[in-house]
């Protein structure tokens, strides 16, 4: 079963609400910085049939994997199925000054 991860600041306190959120902003000067990630805004799944998916994808390479971190309503996704992305998903959590959680 594939595990998905929400790194978020919805569980800080702000004095403002919109503080809480990743902007779409903030994330594409984030992402920017880091080699490994390229930015998309249609990610495709390829297997028997062919499904694209429109959004904020930031797309990290590791070796011949392609796993998107979505950003979607001032959070940011990401599927924990590949285990080698939970080091980087607390990386981009900590550099954010977010929290993970499970989705």
């Amino acid at each position: 079963m594939s595990q998905l991860y929400r790194i978020t600041r919805s569980f800080q306190e702000h004095e403002e609400s919109a503080a809480s959120e990743i902007s779409l902003e903030e994330c594409k000067a984030y992402f920017a910085s880091k080699p490994d990630f390229t930015y998309t805004t249609v990610f495709t799944v390829k297997g028997e049939t062919t499904m694209s998916i429109e959004g904020e994808f930031f797309m990290w390479s590791f070796g011949e994997a392609r796993i998107p971190f979505r950003h979607f309503q001032g959070d940011i996704y990401v599927s924990g199925t590949n285990k080698a992305v939970i080091p980087i998903l607390m990386e981009v959590a900590g550099d954010l000054r977010a929290d993970v959680a499970e989705a």
